[in-house]
């Protein structure tokens, strides 16, 4: 089933994150940006929760999605403020890339 809005894929994309999904990270990120692989999660993190700060749709193509997810490891807690750009094309939403705040 594919993402309907830009913020229904980011929740996804951290769910995958968390549970260490990686294919379908790799697969829901936009070919241009798309790493050739990604790294699992080291054993001690631990990710404790995703927050929507804003998303919003540029055009009926493009949005983003301000976020900022917490996790910790080896007991030090830490934050990833980002806002997300995402495209759409071919009915598929993608991640496209992110300025980190």
């Amino acid at each position: 089933m594919q993402a309907p809005t830009a913020e229904a894929l980011m929740r996804s994309r951290y769910s995958a994150f968390v549970l260490d999904k990686l294919p379908y990270l790799l697969a829901t990120w936009h070919p241009s940006t798309r790493p050739e692989s990604l790294a699992p999660n080291p054993p001690d993190l631990k990710w404790l929760g995703l927050e929507i700060k804003a998303a919003a749709t540029q055009d009926a193509s493009h949005a983003t999605v301000e976020f900022v997810a917490r996790s910790r490891q080896a007991g030090r807690a830490s934050r990833m403020h980002e806002t997300s750009r995402f495209v759409l094309e071919g009915g598929q939403w993608f991640y496209v890339d992110g300025d980190l705040g």
